[in-house]
């Protein structure tokens, strides 16, 4: 059997979901509620015409308006 026989049951992207979740799941209360909001997104788009864009529009506004700090791993 080879290593890559989830490519037959599904995709990269959702391999490294599975993946994260099951390093999220293993870590301690703490450090795991700390990675879980690291994994939260935000969506915006911007309408662009004749080269200019528009105002930006969160479809998924975030919760918080604190800016995201340095990672410690850098």
């Amino acid at each position: 059997m080879s290593a890559a026989t989830w490519r037959q049951f599904f995709t990269y992207n959702k391999y490294t979901q599975i993946a994260a979740r099951a390093v999220r799941q293993s870590l301690n209360e703490t450090e795991r509620v700390a990675a879980e909001k690291r994994g939260l997104t935000a969506l915006k788009y911007q309408h662009w015409e004749n080269g200019q864009g528009g105002e930006q529009v969160f479809l998924n506004p975030p919760e918080d308006d604190a800016k995201p700090g340095k990672s410690k791993a850098v």
